[in-house]
């Protein structure tokens, strides 16, 4: 399954062309997926196959297309502090992406039938931990994994706000995974090859929606028991947080949102999920090209400018005042560079400046080329200066300030996670 979208050449170029088929909605899932490399999922030697929208499986290790999970993340409607089941965990993709939208809060539970797909997922989850920048950026809900069969769990256990299942439902298992939900939870599951959304709206009435067609691998019936007795998984602990680990997360948070700006609790539905500029400084979202998004500005500035017949200084931005550091030489050849720029954007305004009143429409049709004539002079500039003029990796800032606390070092070490970088 899958196929529906072209192939990116990394991850945030996958996603875009999620987004332009309409598979990732909202900014909230689209934060997720740029968070977490698809690739890192996968097997050093098939990385390569990562950004294109099809499975791949590997002995048990398998990964749903990029378009399936997109669908599941947006049916599964997640907010921070619900509680998460995923029914055939795999790798630990899924569950790691829903992690950085439930919170510290949250619950994430997951059941894999394999015990060597456990350990991979576990590797997986140990190394974005220690190492991914992401890990800063979002509050995050660990995921908890446990070896069995999904269609072996007692009855008695604990329902979830949120359930998914990877692996195709028997229409006989149906009301067995709509009994794992609470009242107003959502079930998403393969049924009939359908992707189908299931809400239980009350005690005994549900609501349903197929989504998409779909081909998965049906669910693997349960052994039967030697003695007898059928054989049942226990779902994983559900643990109180000890007082110091309650102490980390708040204080990550207070530091993470003085980062943020201090306006994170007025954006989304919860605090538990950092958005805002945190996360646009730190490239997570991308939001099409650099010089497309200029070009629809400028546009739209100079149709204004014409259509008023006034000269408007738009932008207001005006050279720096001089420091009293010994940078001078700098100074001017940056001021020299920006002249030079300048000089070349009053010759192309004079120009649409004498097209008159008239010259709106015109100069909606030609803006397009003399923007495309700035940016091949910027390409060419870059090439001869070798500066870049996409936004560099931004710095992280929480860390940094972790690290800038007057603390023991093994106290620092903890608020970090242990993490190596």
């Amino acid at each position: 399954m899958g196929g529906a979208v072209s192939a990116g050449e990394d991850n945030d170029d996958l996603i875009d062309n999620l987004k332009e088929a309409y598979y990732i909605r909202s900014d909230l899932v689209e934060r997720a997926f740029r968070a977490i490399d698809r690739a890192d999922y996968y097997l050093d030697e098939y990385r390569d196959n990562a950004y294109k929208d099809l499975a791949w499986r590997h002995g048990n290790i398998h990964l749903s297309a990029p378009c399936i999970y997109s669908e599941v993340m947006e049916a599964l409607d997640l907010h921070p502090g619900l509680s998460f089941l995923n029914l055939g965990s795999g790798t630990g993709y899924l569950s790691t992406m829903v992690g950085l939208i439930l919170g510290p809060f949250g619950v994430n539970h997951g059941i894999e039938l394999h015990a060597d797909v456990i350990e991979y997922a576990y590797q997986k989850l140990d190394s974005f931990i220690k190492t991914s920048d992401s890990f800063d950026k979002f509050e995050f809900c660990e995921p908890s994994f446990v070896v069995g069969n999904c269609l072996e769990i007692p009855p008695e256990s604990r329902q979830y706000d949120r359930v998914y299942c990877g692996a195709g439902v028997q229409k006989e298992h149906e009301d067995y995974m709509k009994n794992l939900l609470k009242l107003g939870g959502i079930l998403v599951m393969p049924l009939e090859e359908k992707l189908t959304k299931i809400t239980r709206t009350g005690p005994n009435s549900w609501e349903t929606k197929k989504i998409i067609s779909v081909s998965f691998a049906p669910l693997v019936l349960p052994k039967h028991s030697t003695n007898g007795k059928p054989k049942t998984v226990p779902l994983p602990k559900y643990e109180v947080r000890s007082l110091q680990e309650l102490a980390r997360i708040c204080i990550r948070h207070t530091l993470r949102v003085t980062t943020d700006g201090g306006d994170s609790q007025s954006r989304g539905r919860g605090s538990s999920f950092s958005v805002g500029r945190g996360l646009a400084v730190a490239g997570l979202h991308k939001y099409g090209p650099r010089f497309k998004r200029r070009r629809v500005h400028r546009r739209h500035c100079n149709a204004l400018v014409l259509a008023t017949r006034q000269v408007v200084a738009s932008s207001g931005i005006g050279p720096a005042p001089l420091d009293s550091n010994n940078n001078q030489g700098v100074r001017e050849e940056d001021e020299e560079e920006a002249g030079e720029r300048e000089v070349r954007r009053q010759m192309r305004g004079s120009r649409r400046l004498g097209r008159g009143a008239g010259g709106v429409v015109e100069e909606e049709e030609t803006v397009e080329e003399e923007d495309e004539e700035e940016e091949q002079e910027e390409e060419e500039e870059e090439k001869e200066t070798g500066e870049l003029l996409r936004p560099q990796p931004a710095v992280n800032i929480l860390r940094e300030r972790i690290l800038g606390l007057p603390l023991p070092e093994p106290l620092k070490m903890y608020l970090l996670y242990y993490r190596e970088k």
